[in-house]
C-alpha cells in the first residue's frame, strides 16, 4: 500500500497519525535539527490509526505499542523544504507494550525517508516540564500534553 499523500502543484497534503508515549515525567519526541513532534507518520491506503501507529512505532523504534484514546485532531498547515504543506493528523495517547529494549532515557538516533533520500532523526525524552523551553511542532500540542486532556481537541496550526 501506499502512503495517503499527494502533490500538486502548489502544496502536498499528508494523513499522519501520531503517538504520544509518555514515561513517569516525560514524553519521547522526535527531533529534526531543532524541530521536535510527537512520533508517527503517514497512513497507509486500507490502513486504520491503530495499524499505522503500531507499524510506524515498530519499524522507526523496534518498539511494541498499545494504542489509547484519541487527544486530538490538528490542521497543519506549514512549510518544509520550501514546499507548502497541508497535513491532517490525528494524535493519540500510545503506551508500551510487550517486550521492548527501547532506553527509557537518553536520546536514540534514527533515521527516516523521504521521496528518494533519508534523513536524520533523534528521538528523545524530554522532560514535560521542559516542553515550553524547546520548539515544539505544531505547538498547539504543547499545552494539551501539560494538561492530560480527557476530551479530544481540535486545533488549527498555520506555521
Amino acid at each position: 500500500m501506499r502512503d495517503l499523500l499527494f502533490k500538486t502543484e502548489d502544496f502536498i497534503f499528508s494523513y499522519r497519525v501520531a503517538g504520544l508515549l509518555r514515561h513517569e515525567d516525560k514524553i519521547l519526541l522526535q527531533r529534526y535539527k531543532d524541530d521536535y513532534t510527537a512520533i508517527g507518520g503517514h497512513v497507509l491506503g486500507l490502513e486504520t490509526h491503530k495499524e499505522a501507529l503500531k507499524r510506524e512505532f515498530k519499524e522507526e523504534l523496534d518498539m511494541n505499542i498499545g494504542v489509547d484514546d484519541l487527544v486530538a485532531v490538528g490542521e497543519n498547515f506549514f512549510t518544509w523544504d520550501a514546499t507548502p504543506w497541508h497535513q491532517i493528523c490525528f494524535y493519540y495517547h500510545v503506551h508500551m507494550e510487550g517486550e521492548n529494549s527501547f532506553p527509557m532515557e537518553g536520546i536514540v538516533h534514527g533515521q527516516d525517508e523521504w521521496e528518494d533520500g533519508t534523513f536524520e532523526l533523534d528521538f528523545c525524552w524530554i522532560p514535560v516540564n521542559d516542553l515550553e523551553k524547546i520548539h515544539v511542532l505544531p505547538k498547539e500540542i504543547v499545552p494539551i500534553i501539560l494538561k492530560k486532556q480527557e476530551n479530544t481537541i481540535h486545533f488549527v496550526s498555520k506555521e
